[in-house]
């Protein structure tokens, strides 16, 4: 199952504090408004999402349909597939994805210690 590109969705306190401690860390903004509270970070292949206020606890995100630069791969496995591919799986899903509909959606999974994984396919 090809999940897309990975990042994590940081719940952060302070975005400006949080912006500038990953900064030190040599991380840059690629994505997102600090002034509507969420940028997105990147150093090399990795990123970081840094939310103020959106959201309670971190979460583990998956993007099908983007590479690590945000640009849509030729081939990739429909968020709704993978879907079908988990609750096979015996995988409990939250806030399923609509299958009568096609292009962009997302779902919620719980890993067994409570930890969110966002699957968010943009395209």
């Amino acid at each position: 199952m090809k999940l897309g590109a990975f990042s994590i969705s940081l719940s952060v306190k302070d975005i400006h504090k949080s912006k500038a401690f990953y900064e030190k860390m040599d991380f840059e903004i690629f994505a997102g408004d600090i002034e509507k509270n969420y940028l997105i970070m990147k150093n090399d292949q990795t990123l970081i999402g840094l939310f103020q206020g959106m959201f309670e606890n971190n979460i583990l995100t998956f993007n099908p349909g983007w590479d690590q630069n945000a640009h849509t791969l030729k081939k990739y496995e429909d968020v709704r597939t993978i879907q079908e591919n988990l609750l096979d799986a015996g995988i409990t899903i939250d806030k399923q994805v609509d299958e009568g509909t096609a292009g962009p959606g997302s779902f919620v999974v719980m890993d067994p210690d409570g930890n969110a994984i966002l699957i968010d396919q943009h395209i």
